[in-house]
């Protein structure tokens, strides 16, 4: 499978004596869908997180704000200023307004990059937590210039619950998140019946959910569960081709090449 944290192909995790100690709680009452692992950060990577944060990088700051007419999202806000800030803030003001596309859980950032250049109509939020992907990913909208770019390095669940307002978004993007093979690690697996209701709420009617996994078992567990989410809608019968949006990337041809199985899933709101 793919390992994201990396995106490297990689055998299935085993149990290792930190794991599920490491994946029980995030800073809410959920069970986290990742596990910090002690990889080693390029020097490229570390200079990149401490001098590009300031500029692309969103501070996790739960509380929501009223903007009138739409609700918006208060990612900052202190008890004595007069204004408050709201998540569109952190864009330039050219896209403030822009339809909002959520990655959760872009690796190293191959495929954010290349969707974000392709497409400078809307505006992008990247979410992980691993920091050289991140560092990754802040080198990359420097070099490409990709001013129309953000990330947030935090619990993609605590994001979604407190960061990201009902009705705001316009397409989530999942690729090759952690399959959690083994059937007691099942309930760490990011697809589950409540986080899907949650990115519903958090679309527009017509927004999307796209995911995509080269592990069968977890593509039929996904398309399961999305089916059953009543305010979605399959965009295929049963497995969607490769929308031509999503890249390939070097490491999925390979996987490929090896006879790996990549499922596609696009699910709209009604």
């Amino acid at each position: 499978m793919i390992n994201r944290s990396t995106d490297k192909l990689e055998p299935s995790l085993g149990d290792g004596p930190d794991l599920d100690r490491q994946a029980k709680h995030g800073s809410g009452s959920h069970i986290r869908s990742f596990v910090i692992r002690a990889g080693r950060m390029g020097s490229g990577q570390s200079k990149a997180l401490k001098a590009l944060s300031p500029s692309y990088l969103i501070p996790f700051s739960p509380g929501l704000c009223d903007d009138g007419a739409s609700p918006t999202i208060c990612a900052t806000m202190s008890a004595d200023s007069a204004h408050r800030v709201v998540l569109s803030d952190y864009w330039p003001k050219a896209y403030q307004e822009a339809p909002l596309i959520i990655e959760i859980g872009f690796g190293m950032g191959d495929a954010l990059a290349a969707i974000a250049a392709a497409d400078r109509s809307k505006r992008y939020l990247g979410i992980d937590v691993h920091p050289p992907g991140v560092g990754s990913m802040l080198q990359r909208i420097e070099d490409q210039r990709l001013s129309h770019v953000r990330l947030i390095q935090h619990d993609a669940v605590d994001v979604l619950e407190k960061m990201i307002a009902d009705n705001s978004v316009a397409g989530f993007h999942i690729y090759f998140p952690d399959p959690w093979p083994k059937k007691r690690h099942h309930k760490r697996r990011l697809i589950q019946t409540e986080f899907v209701k949650r990115m519903s709420s958090c679309l527009k009617v017509g927004g999307y959910i796209h995911c995509a996994t080269d592990w069968e078992p977890y593509a039929q567990w996904m398309l399961d569960i999305l089916s059953a989410e009543s305010s979605l809608k399959n965009q295929a019968n049963g497995y969607h081709a490769r929308p031509a949006w999503r890249p390939m990337t070097k490491f999925e041809a390979r996987g490929l090449r090896l006879g790996h199985v990549v499922n596609d899933l696009l699910f709209r709101k009604r």
